[in-house]
């Protein structure tokens, strides 16, 4: 039975609870006149312990207070502590939003000033005030981000976002953080194996309510895969000796996602809208430091014991990338999946994924579920949601998952073939009854693209023009030249109306190309963005698509507000 555990249960036989009140360096939450100067004022981050602080709401004034919140803040509904959740209900201007989140930027920044100067000389109190930092920052994140997501319905992402940051015993032997990224722990009488370190701006409250609930040290931290919201609290776990596992493919993937990080952190915010407008800046936070101390290479297992239990990391890409690695426990029966199956099971995969990376690999894909099915897991604790049990069901909905993406890999290469081009095998491939699964996650039908261009690349051999940098809307503005703006809406308006959305879309990306404003022109493209958003909704549901056409509605909607 999965057991939460209370922050009762979690302080009964913790040692700060037997601590005496100055216990000096023998508590990680107790700093004792840890502070910065500010002009001639000095500003308090620490007093004694937590449980004397009131769940850090004073200091939390103190600081806001310091930095002047109320005295920038253009909203009468403004308050120091809860500065940006009341601004955002009395004054949800974008304006306000960024002047918060600047002042919540130098109040971290000043923390993380302290920390690089050396204001800190206790290595335990700096350990601390780092938690603390990243701690006060998840909670003003996860006070907007609660904020912006309250009322959703539909995003998946917004049911991560809801999931509160608590601690629950899964098995007398693992215990789990959770969040938006579970945080797993599999205790030994040796020290603890942690398993994914969660989202940055969560992390650090993960990471202090698991070192209360399992007390010691961390000999090994292992990383399923390079994404930031499996990575995020490394530093927070790091200790001197810890040995971090990634696979092989782990420096190369990181790397290029840092890389592109300012583009990728665009695509993922025109799709999910509550992030903040830039990554993380703060030295504890930053993306892309990791370094890795044993690699995992495809092909056998990487195996090591600790406290008589026995760990298996098996590589298994082609899952969310070239770099994704399972943890196995072979006496228990269970594997600890990161994201291999995505945030539902069972589910057809992201073969790709439309927010940007790299495409993946479907045959490694279905050589890793093989490799999976033939281990026979009883439990699957994913990074993500809920453990999954299951014993046959388990087994048979894991045969089902290589089967279908099987099915499509086949169905693909056997289009291609006959000399099918890719739109025809779109429309065309579709799973058997017998292999349905959600596509909440994953298209079948972008899954047939991607396949399909993994195989044959971006030319397709239809266009001379496909090879040359000059795109169809080069010549959008001819096309309504010679047609005429209001010719070709009435045109797409009976496209629309005939059912035929897509058809309509071609037709007015000619007329509102390069920002043109045409009032019917909008109103008719938001027709029907609306349909092909009433049809996700009723047929697959996926959240990818049903963000992507919501976007495309506030554009469409502040453009017609431009338009006039």
């Amino acid at each position: 039975m999965i057991e939460v555990m209370s922050s009762a249960m979690r302080r009964r036989d913790s040692p700060r609870n037997r601590s005496l009140h100055s216990c000096g360096r023998q508590s990680m939450d107790c700093i004792v006149s840890v502070g910065a100067r500010r002009g001639k004022q000095r500003i308090e981050y620490g007093t004694t312990h937590r449980s004397c602080r009131k769940e850090n709401t004073q200091e939390k004034q103190k600081i806001v207070a310091e930095f002047g919140h109320t005295s920038v803040c253009p909203s009468d509904a403004c308050t120091p502590l809860l500065g940006c959740v009341s601004c955002s209900r009395g004054n949800p201007g974008e304006e306000c939003m960024k002047i918060h989140w600047r002042l919540r930027s130098g109040i971290i920044s000043t923390l993380a000033t302290m920390l690089s100067f050396g204001l800190v000389a206790c290595e335990d109190a700096k350990k601390s005030v780092e938690l603390r930092a990243a701690e006060m920052v998840g909670d003003i994140a996860q006070e907007r981000l609660v904020e912006m997501n309250s009322g959703e319905t539909e995003r998946a992402a917004a049911d991560l976002i809801n999931i509160p940051i608590e601690i629950r015993k899964i098995s007398d032997l693992i215990y789990q953080a959770r969040g938006v990224s579970n945080t797993n722990v599999i205790t030994t009488s040796e020290g603890n194996v942690v398993f994914d370190t969660g989202l940055a701006t969560q992390a650090a409250k993960q990471r202090r309510l698991l070192g209360e609930a399992i007390p010691g040290p961390t000999p090994y931290v292992i990383n399923s895969h390079s994404h930031q919201d499996h990575v995020g609290g490394n530093s927070f776990w790091l200790e001197e000796g810890t040995e971090l596992i990634t696979h092989a493919e782990f420096p190369e993937e990181q790397r290029y996602l840092k890389a592109l990080q300012p583009y990728l952190w665009y695509r993922n915010r025109t799709l999910f809208p509550f992030m903040p407008e830039n990554p993380p800046d703060i030295g504890f936070l930053v993306y892309g430091n990791d370094k890795p101390t044993i690699l995992v290479d495809d092909g056998e297992p990487y195996k090591f014991e600790l406290g008589g239990v026995r760990f298996e990391v098996h590589p298994t890409p082609g899952a969310e990338g070239a770099d994704n690695i399972c943890l196995w426990l072979p006496e228990q029966k269970v594997l600890f999946s990161g994201d291999f199956f995505g945030p539902l099971f069972p589910q057809f995969p992201n073969i790709f994924t439309m927010r940007g990376e790299k495409i993946r690999k479907p045959i490694e894909y279905i050589r890793s579920l093989d490799r999976i099915i033939a281990l026979g897991p009883e439990m699957i604790i994913p990074s993500h949601n809920d453990p999954i049990e299951g014993g046959e069901g388990l087994l048979t909905s894991l045969i089902k998952m290589r089967d279908a993406v099987q099915f499509v890999h086949d169905a693909v290469i056997a289009g291609m073939n006959d000399g099918k081009d890719v739109n025809q095998l779109m429309k065309e491939i579709q799973l058997p009854p017998e292999l349905e699964l959600s596509q909440v996650h994953g298209r079948v039908a972008w899954g047939v693209k991607s396949i399909w261009e993994y195989y044959a690349t971006w030319f397709h051999f239809d266009t001379t023009t496909e090879l040359y940098g000059v795109p169809a809307s080069a010549v959008y503005a001819d096309l309504v030249e010679l047609a005429g703006a209001d010719a070709l809406v009435e045109r797409a308006k009976k496209h629309i109306d005939a059912g035929r959305p897509l058809e309509g879309l071609h037709l007015l990306e000619a007329v509102l190309g390069d920002g043109r404003d045409h009032r019917a022109g909008l109103e008719a493209r938001r027709q029907a963005l609306e349909m092909l958003l009433e049809e996700a909704r009723e047929t697959f549901k996926n959240s990818y698509e049903i963000d992507w056409l919501r976007y495309r509605i506030r554009d469409t909607d502040s453009r017609m507000v431009e338009a006039g």
